[in-house]
């Protein structure tokens, strides 16, 4: 018996009358929508960190503009997951929309915001937004493009995602430069431009996003999701706000505890839950989707925790303007969206996927340690060329760890594994910027005043670096060389570190199998599983965990 339809917005598959095959010109007007809804999650993870310091001014509260930052990641991360499963059960459209309208509404209250307390409610109420945009965007290409020819197309994700890192810092260094622009605030537009392009990209997406969906009746896991929060908020808190509150500490050891409970009672509760899980435990006996979350984690790591020491270098040590440091990015975007387009187009014309992260690893290794050479008199054009190897690393790594993953998967799970890939990518991010941020402020006092006494020179008074780098503006290059060699020695060693935890990452892509990419989309797959189901009277799904059975019907009888 054939499922009842659903709305004409996103009408439900049934077995009767499997999915359609999309043609080029269908993907890209689909594509269209996603990239809008991307664009917005991209460019809000940089366009803020160029104006919170005078954000913080203009509302008297530049002592917490931490928790900006950290409520927006809390409610992004653990969102996340969340929308995944959800959209398994309820359909990818009605959750894209409703996270680009939780984002929009978001970005409105942080525009006029009156206090540093609530904008950080409102950062909060943005993040639960973005947490569904990214992760919506690659699952919902995973329901219409068959693996094999996904690798392509995503390397129009990685073109959107490369220059948002670059626009951001530019547009918000522009706008919170501005007094004031049409009677409000210049830092205010940083958000309000979210509202028209949200606009625009709900239009879109309602106009052209008709993505059938087979409905997954299933029970919901609040406690899974409760038992997340319980255990990733105080670690995220601890993460982002150790090194202000120290990590021996009543308040620090209290989040140890509440958090390492919390992820406890969420192992336990997922493995109850079984296929209903919000992460399903199963899943991880899948070698690739353990090995790909592990990759995705230490990626993190490296990519946003080496990556926000890069600006500070180019501020601080080359006197470059927040606006400048944005643009000197540019050769990192170059290397991303240059590698994403050669291994996607060199995977859609012969499947193979593996040598990817292999090589990308060994470029992003290979990129940091180049870095770590990069002193207070090193040339630009030097660490340009590190930005444009570590680009390369990225645009190996990022969109092939996600097309593994997917492709390694039963259909069904296809939002599960979309959003745990950027699940683990936040989660390692958070940890690597803390972990590699307090090294370099916990090590640079030290390397300064050995600077000054290898220059036989006595620090300058009142110039605190941890707290307020602009003084150094207002020395003689002589007085202010022994701080630039002292951060730079410090962004040294933190280079070295982001190196050798990248190991882990090339060790990894090593051990990963190289499944063989599926020749049906994500929809249409999960069709001919459920026909097979029904023919055979099998009440239980036969979308197996194993590797070789994920994509062993479509490996052998694909259709294009």
């Amino acid at each position: 018996m054939s499922r009842p339809a659903a709305t004409a917005d996103s009408p439900a598959a049934t077995l009767d009358s499997p999915p359609a095959v999309l043609t080029h010109k269908q993907i890209l007007s689909v594509l269209s929508g996603l990239l809008l809804g991307m664009f917005l999650a991209a460019l809000d993870q940089t366009v803020v960190s160029t104006a919170i310091r005078t954000i913080g001014d203009d509302l008297h509260g530049l002592s917490i503009q931490a928790w900006v930052t950290t409520a927006f990641l809390i409610t992004s991360t653990i969102s996340t997951p969340i929308y995944g499963k959800l959209s398994d059960i309820y359909g990818r459209k009605p959750l894209f929309l409703l996270a680009i309208t939780i984002f929009v509404v978001g970005s409105t209250a942080c525009a006029f915001a009156t206090s540093m307390y609530m904008l950080a409610g409102s950062r909060a109420l943005q993040g639960i937004g973005a947490g569904g945009l990214m992760s919506m965007a690659f699952a919902i290409m995973a329901d219409i493009i068959p693996p094999r020819e996904r690798a392509k197309y995503q390397g129009y994700f990685m073109a959107v995602f490369g220059s948002s890192s670059v626009l951001g810092p530019v547009v918000g260094g522009f706008l919170s430069g501005q007094d004031t622009l049409m009677g409000l605030t210049g830092w205010r537009w940083i958000f309000l431009v979210n509202v028209p392009l949200g606009i625009l990209a709900l239009f879109v997406v309602v106009r052209v996003l008709k993505v059938p969906h087979i409905p997954q009746p299933q029970r919901i896991d609040w406690w899974g999701a409760l038992s997340l929060v319980v255990g990733l908020v105080p670690l995220l808190l601890i993460a982002e706000q150790g090194r202000v509150w120290g990590w021996d500490t009543p308040r620090a050891f209290a989040c140890y505890v509440v958090g390492a409970a919390g992820l406890a009672a969420f192992v336990y509760i997922e493995g109850r839950m079984g296929d209903a899980a919000l992460l399903p435990l199963r899943l991880f006996r899948n070698g690739t989707f353990a090995i790909g979350s592990a990759q995705s984690f230490v990626i993190g790591m490296g990519m946003f925790g080496g990556i926000a020491i890069v600006p500070l270098y180019l501020q601080i040590v080359k006197g470059a303007s927040p606006t400048e440091a944005g643009l000197l990015t540019l050769p990192m975007v170059v290397g991303i969206m240059s590698a994403s387009a050669v291994s996607g187009m060199y995977t859609s014309r012969t499947g193979k996927y593996r040598m990817f992260p292999i090589m990308g690893s060994s470029l992003l290794i290979l990129g940091y340690l180049a870095l770590s050479r990069v002193g207070a008199d090193t040339s630009l054009v030097y660490t340009d060329a590190c930005m444009l190897i570590m680009g390369w690393g990225l645009g190996l790594n990022m969109q092939t760890i996600i097309l593994a993953m997917q492709n390694a998967v039963p259909p069904r799970d296809t939002g599960v594994a979309t959003s745990s890939t950027t699940f683990f990518r936040s989660l390692g991010g958070t940890l690597g910027t803390a972990i590699f941020l307090s090294v370099l402020f916990s090590t640079v006092t030290a390397n300064i005043t050995g600077a000054f006494r290898d220059a036989g020179m006595a620090p300058t008074a009142g110039g605190d670096i941890l707290n307020d780098s602009s003084f150094l503006s207002s020395l003689t290059p002589e007085q202010a060389h022994p701080y630039e060699v002292g951060f730079s020695q410090s962004m040294s060693l933190v280079f070295l570190l982001v190196a050798a935890s990248l190991v882990i990452c090339l060790i990894l892509s090593i051990l990963m199998k190289e499944v063989p990419l599926r020749l049906t989309a994500g929809n249409q797959a999960m069709a001919e599983e459920m026909a097979q189901d029904k023919a055979l009277g099998d009440n239980e799904p036969s979308g197996s965990v194993s590797e070789g059975a994920s994509s062993g019907a479509s490996s052998g009888g694909g259709r294009r």
